[in-house]
């Protein structure tokens, strides 16, 4: 059973940064490729960020292109999420999602696991 946990959630200020991380184990994390999504409330779930289970390749979503990067180490069963220069309305519940596709890209259907969600507040 593949298992996800995120971390690194928290209250910042408009501007500032904030990493989260997401942990994975029960599965081959070499195998997966990975992508963060977030759901602000009254809102569907938007993807973010995807990245191929080798790491070579990413794809962001246009509202977050040149603010946040994600990342693996795929020695750590670990994806991260750098986000800079923080929004206000970047403020949502994010979840890491895993999948056994090489590419998960934007859409969660393509999605086999889903993680818990971390909380991040912006405040303008």
């Amino acid at each position: 059973q593949v298992q996800l946990v995120e971390s690194g959630g928290g209250l910042v200020q408009a501007g500032g940064s904030l990493r989260l991380a997401c942990e994975v184990s029960g599965g081959t994390f070499s195998s997966l490729s990975m992508g963060w999504f977030r759901q602000a409330p009254g809102k569907e779930r938007e993807f973010v960020v995807t990245i191929t289970a080798n790491g070579n390749n990413t794809e962001s979503a246009d509202s977050v292109k040149g603010r946040f990067t994600v990342s693996r180490d795929n020695t750590k069963n670990t994806v991260y999420l750098q986000m800079n220069s923080l929004k206000a309305e970047d403020t949502a519940v994010y979840y890491c999602a895993a999948s056994w596709r090489s590419w998960g890209g934007m859409f969660r259907a393509r999605y086999d696991y889903w993680g818990q969600g971390t909380q991040v507040t912006v405040s303008s």
